[in-house]
């Protein structure tokens, strides 16, 4: 049986698992997204790292920025997300 995590433990297990994203599956990326919404941690800047639709890390990804906005698409799946650049 596995033991509960304190908010902080959640923190650094979630610090550490990103600080290597670029060799994980779309399956651990969906479970470390779980973990931090079961303890009601937000992502932040990390959620930036992987795919919102597949869950892949992303790798090599094409990016344009364009009046303000930065367009990232995954080469996994195709989709593309757009973020606002703050100035």
């Amino acid at each position: 049986m596995q033991k509960k995590l304190s908010k902080q433990e959640t923190q650094k297990q979630i610090q550490r698992f990103f600080s290597d994203i670029e060799n994980k599956t779309p399956y651990e990326v969906k479970k470390i997204k779980k973990l931090a919404m079961r303890h009601n941690l937000k992502l932040g800047d990390l959620r930036k790292k992987f795919c919102k639709k597949c869950f892949a890390p992303y790798r090599n990804p094409r990016i344009r920025i364009k009046k303000g906005i930065k367009s990232i698409q995954c080469k996994n799946c195709g989709y593309v997300v757009r973020w606002r650049i703050k100035c």
